[in-house]
């Protein structure tokens, strides 16, 4: 939204493309000092994944335009994919990654990476936009909700039909679990207020959505595909039981 270890160009390139399709409009982001401001990280409750930083893809920060911005302790998680083949060699992912941070802020204008966490078919998880992985980075990934929310993006197309192995689901379940404030069921629903009347929701209006979300709730997209779509409600229970301690 490849046979392994061909060349990368085939990879990255309908990755590119697709990432340009699916993501969100931009938006405007806070400019004020206190927006900038670093808070306390948030005392999780639940331990914190194995996740890949962005030090260790190589990220290249060079291109990134702006410092992050951050917002409220997160009530929602929006799950994404990206849209290439899911016959990707996960060796490769790293360097996919970087295609993906291009397209953002050189091709779609962005400040940085549009999503906080990636997951790829491995079950892996990546650091997306910079600013502090225990922090509540404003990203932008999901238009009129980027605020007190969380975006993460599978490596792949989950359209109808594909196959969403059980490691892949488990690794969306620890992030939402560890990322979700103390208190928030993510088997419950939030309510959050649009800020972009590009949402399915006009600016200003009050949307009840699922505590995790798909894309496609709050966005005019077929994101993040049939077949993760269908995982929604295994990704919840997964996420309930990771909170309390099974």
């Amino acid at each position: 939204m490849w046979p392994n270890r061909v060349a990368l160009g085939a990879a990255v390139l309908p990755l590119t493309l697709l990432v340009l399709r699916d993501a969100p409009v931009r938006i405007a982001l806070p400019t004020s000092a206190a927006a900038h401001e670093r808070p306390r990280p948030v005392p999780y409750r639940v331990p914190q994944p194995a996740i890949v930083s962005r030090t260790a893809w190589h990220a290249d920060e060079h291109i990134v335009r702006e410092r992050a911005v951050y917002t409220g302790p997160v009530r929602a998680v929006f799950i994404h994919h990206t849209g290439e083949s899911n016959d990707y060699d996960c060796a490769d992912v790293p360097r996919m990654l970087r295609a993906v941070e291009e397209s953002h802020i050189r091709g779609n204008g962005w400040d940085d990476i549009g999503y906080n966490f990636l997951v790829d078919r491995c079950g892996t998880i990546y650091e997306g936009r910079a600013g502090g992985i225990r922090r509540s980075v404003r990203g932008a990934h999901t238009t009129g909700f980027n605020a007190d929310s969380v975006g993460i993006a599978v490596l792949g197309n989950y359209g109808r039909g594909a196959t969403v192995p059980p490691v892949l689901v488990r690794a969306l379940a620890k992030v939402a679990a560890w990322k979700l404030a103390p208190g928030v069921d993510p088997r419950g629903r939030v309510r959050l207020v649009s800020t972009n009347d590009a949402s399915r929701f006009p600016k200003g209006t009050a949307a009840v959505l699922n505590v995790i979300s798909g894309h496609r709730d709050a966005y005019q997209t077929t994101c993040p595909g049939e077949a993760l779509y269908g995982e929604l409600p295994a990704i919840r229970a997964a996420t309930a039981a990771l909170r309390k301690g099974r």
